[in-house]
């Protein structure tokens, strides 16, 4: 289950956590992410996942509770940031770096070099490569809902 904590980007703080708290100010606050993301944005982001995985010849990860929680947090930042930006990483700035475009899904590592820093891609020789590149609606919505 480390995996699935790890992958749950949208919900990382948006300062760094190595502030001791007595130096905090305000915008070292450590927040977590209130948006659901729309129905239609985590679709799209599914379609997407599979058109991808099958034409990268990737797979996701063999607990699929990863790849939802990817999926979910990529159609959050969709419906916030108006791109699909890596949901596990920390950004100072994330409309910067959606901008950008380096960390949009699929990421520059992933286009150049097949190297997924979330497990959502990932090429069969990898440890924990599943062998299915479909995920269903349900599947997100019952592995996501209570996060």
């Amino acid at each position: 289950m480390k995996a699935l904590q790890a992958s749950t980007a949208y919900s990382f703080p948006i300062s760094s956590p190595s502030i001791p708290p007595s130096r905090r100010t305000p915008q070292h606050r450590v927040v977590r992410a209130q948006v659901d993301p729309s129905e239609k944005s985590i679709e799209i982001m599914r379609k997407f996942s599979e058109q991808f995985a099958r034409k990268s010849g990737t797979y996701f990860c063999v607990d699929k509770s990863v790849t939802a929680v990817v999926i979910k947090g990529l159609a959050e930042h969709k419906d916030t940031l108006g791109a699909p930006l890596c949901p596990c990483r920390h950004y100072d700035d994330k409309q910067a770096e959606a901008g950008q475009g380096f960390w949009n899904c699929p990421c520059v590592p992933m286009r150049e070099r097949k190297e997924c820093h979330c497990m959502l891609f990932l090429t069969p020789d990898k440890d924990f490569a599943g062998k299915e590149q479909t995920i269903t609606l349900d599947e997100i919505r019952e592995t996501t809902a209570n996060l």
